[in-house]
């Protein structure tokens, strides 16, 4: 396995110029993955030799496994029982109008791709992270509205300590405090602790559990229920 990549440098005045315009547009996608890369400091490396420890994760590697061709097998998916994680997650796909490669098509959004100085293993475990947020928006029930998306990526935050996730965040968290009160920061400071209580849900191994019921999961790796976001949503 080829897990060593050189250390990420970061650049502050291309995430702040990359967040500006993120907090003009949100829906622009490909300027969260553009802050995330700019300003993500070692989250990655951390994250790869953890990965790299399990036996998922050597599985992974080892047999340059893609959780993406798993998640665009709409069929498979579909015919998964009702309650199940995969039918769960294919009903919120498709109910929302996305696809599984909506994510990819962001972070390819400039010339090249956000991965293209990566080791292939690291690559590997990057793509792999961007192409779980879905499954996670389904677990943790946080929706695809801004708040949802800031309490997602409180949670995302509190697992990969990724600091372009916690800048966004906090830039975020200000302006849906001025839009919402402190109900909203009440929110995403859950999002976060809960991202804490949570098992490490970079390494676990998705391809087996689309087909466990999604509330069995949900036990299994400590998801706790986004009461704080519900309130805001009602």
């Amino acid at each position: 396995m080829s897990t060593i990549v050189s250390r990420r440098r970061i650049h502050p005045i291309v995430a702040l110029r990359r967040l500006r315009q993120l907090i003009a547009d949100p829906e622009d996608t490909s300027k969260v993955f553009e802050v995330i890369r700019a300003a993500s400091g070692p989250s990655l490396r951390r994250g790869i030799k953890r990965f790299a420890a399990r036996e998922v994760g050597r599985r992974v590697l080892e047999n340059e496994i893609d959780l993406l061709d798993t998640m665009r097998n709409r069929e498979r998916l579909e015919a998964l029982p009702s309650g199940t994680l995969g039918r769960t997650y294919y009903d919120f796909i498709y109910a929302e109008a996305l696809s599984a490669d909506g994510l990819v098509d962001a972070s390819m959004s400039r010339a090249g791709t956000l991965y293209d100085e990566l080791s292939p293993d690291m690559r590997r475990y990057a793509q792999r992270l961007r192409d779980q947020h879905d499954i996670w928006h389904t677990l943790t029930q946080y929706g695809r509205n801004e708040l949802g998306e800031a309490c997602l990526l409180g949670f995302t935050y509190a697992q990969t300590r990724n600091r372009g996730i916690g800048l966004i965040v906090l830039t975020g968290g200000w302006k849906l405090y001025k839009a919402l009160g402190t109900r909203a920061l009440r929110a995403i400071w859950q999002g976060f602790r809960s991202g804490l209580h949570a098992s490490w849900l970079p390494g676990e191994d998705w391809e087996a559990m689309l087909e466990l019921p999604i509330e069995e999961v949900r036990r299994q790796l400590a998801i706790r229920p986004p009461t704080a976001y519900w309130e805001v949503a009602a």
